[in-house]
């Protein structure tokens, strides 16, 4: 059974056993330097900080998005300097519903390393829990071997075969931006705006309940059940702007129980850094 949350009383209970790695991935896509001010501001015991634009993300050409996905051998050997191990429980967390972190949760997966889990309402569901932060750097670790990529339990797909899938269908695209960015009325990060041809709208957002944990397992298949009317889990795959906010909806799908949907990491900034890719706008 994939893993998929945590919850903070859970996570305290286990914060002191050493097959445990937390990783603070707080980050904002507007200032880049928010999210290590923010670990260094305060951050959960033990808790590493790793940013989602120098380690998470491989060297941009300006063609293939503005997070593009590492190499999978120097992904691993990030996580073995970390003390990560195929035995190690890793949480994730962030302040921003959980997105950061279930980008971070789908990289592990890709990697072939299941026992990876999100902390339900991230930091702000710690500390309105009361439990204990610190300042304090974590301690050093021992690297490891390198973690070495097994058989990725995380499916993923390119451009090419996005592009493909327009005129000859054997996936629905689920586009995770906010509905004026997907209809093209406004684009604050990408230079072009609109949306994949044939992709249909989730914002990732509408996983969320009002106290930013998780909609209940029950309410995230009714939706997306609604959403995807009979196509196969298998058959989806997700995409946002740059194959992040993607990851909140594949996780949702997994916490609701629909399986094996799959990621476009590359996703709207790097489908529109080519003009001869269709662009579709409206709803």
């Amino acid at each position: 059974m994939t893993m998929t949350l945590i919850s903070a009383a859970d996570l305290a209970a286990r914060l002191d056993t050493p097959d445990v790695r937390v990783f603070d991935v707080r980050h904002d896509l507007t200032n880049h330097a928010a999210g290590r001010q923010a670990y260094d501001a305060g951050h959960i015991p033990g808790a590493r900080y790793l940013d989602h634009e120098t380690e998470l993300a491989a060297p941009r050409t300006g063609k293939n998005g503005r997070h593009p996905l590492p190499a999978r051998a120097e992904f691993g050997a990030l996580m073995a300097a970390h003390g990560v191990t195929p035995q190690t429980l890793v949480v994730a967390y962030d302040a921003s519903g959980g997105m950061y972190a279930a980008h971070l949760w789908w990289m592990l997966r890709w990697l072939g390393h299941d026992r990876v889990a999100v902390l339900d309402g991230g930091w702000q569901a710690w500390v309105a829990a009361g439990l204990p932060t610190t300042t304090e750097a974590a301690a050093p670790v021992q690297a490891g071997k390198p973690v070495e990529p097994g058989p990725s339990l995380a499916g993923a797909v390119d451009a090419n075969a996005v592009l493909a899938n327009i005129a000859q269908p054997s996936f629905t695209v689920i586009d995770a931006r906010a509905a004026d960015r997907y209809r093209g009325e406004v684009e604050p990060m990408d230079p072009v705006a609109g949306h994949i041809p044939g992709a249909l709208n989730r914002p990732n957002g509408e996983n969320l309940q009002a106290d930013g944990r998780f909609k209940s397992a029950d309410q995230l298949r009714a939706e997306f059940s609604g959403l995807l009317g009979g196509r196969d889990p298998a058959a989806i795959v997700h995409q946002c702007g740059s194959g992040i906010t993607a990851c909140h909806n594949l996780l949702s799908m997994e916490i609701a129980g629909l399986t094996g949907s799959r990621l476009y990491p590359g996703s709207w900034s790097e489908w529109c850094s080519d003009p001869s890719r269709p662009v579709a706008k409206g709803a």
